[in-house]
């Protein structure tokens, strides 16, 4: 496979929502993904949508950089264990496993991102870890990522607006649910939008929505 370069330039803001995208095989049977961005080849620095076809599986593989993995529907396994829909996990860099899906399920997957701050797993289940009070009303706070620049999920009741402010280091957003507006537009489930270092908006959500929400980490 060629070298490929998909929204690998952190300056430019992308907004992409994955329905919209082809899925690509991988190298392994019944596993697919819908590139977000990638930066590399088949070992490559990636966010992704990943399909696992039920009985597919992958072999024992490391992580030199780590990846985080956020299961939007079915069940997610490794030899650690089984992930139903709303687990959060951030597999360390070093880390190796060998996952599958016996049923089938579908991932957002971030690849190769994080750094030595980050030394333990760590597993979370979102439908059942406790939501805090957010900056404003109707927003609802839940920390995913301990170590390092934290990952995090944000719920907004409907009618729920926030103030304008700037992203030192950029953001990165992927809506899981609902829909999600700022000034620019409106970004439905599914939606990916990464916006650049000190980039300016004023997000709100009319409908109601749970976003994945990462910031800080697009200085490079």
């Amino acid at each position: 496979m060629q070298h490929m370069n998909i929204n690998s330039d952190y300056s430019k803001k992308v907004v992409v929502n994955h329905h919209d995208l082809p899925w690509i095989p991988s190298p392994e049977l019944g596993i697919e993904r819908r590139m977000l961005e990638r930066t590399g080849d088949e070992v490559a620095k990636a966010t992704s949508i990943v399909c696992y076809k039920p009985g597919s599986q992958f072999p024992m593989h490391a992580h030199e950089f780590g990846e985080e993995i956020l299961v939007l529907d079915g069940v997610f396994s490794d030899e650690t264990g089984d992930y139903p829909a709303g687990t959060y996990i951030m597999n360390p860099p070093g880390s190796a496993h060998a996952p599958f899906s016996k049923d089938g399920c579908t991932l957002f997957v971030k690849l190769r991102h994080l750094g030595l701050d980050q030394v333990e797993r760590e597993v979370l289940n979102t439908k059942t870890a406790p939501w805090y009070q957010g900056m404003v009303p109707g927003l609802n706070v839940m920390p995913l990522m301990q170590q390092g620049s934290g990952s995090t999920l944000v719920r907004w009741a409907p009618q729920t607006y926030f103030n304008p402010h700037k992203h030192y280091g950029g953001e990165e957003i992927f809506v899981v649910d609902g829909v999600f507006e700022d000034e620019h537009g409106r970004y439905p489930a599914g939606s990916w939008i990464r916006s650049p270092h000190m980039s300016l908006h004023q997000p709100f959500s009319k409908e109601g929505c749970t976003i994945f929400v990462k910031t800080g980490h697009l200085l490079d």
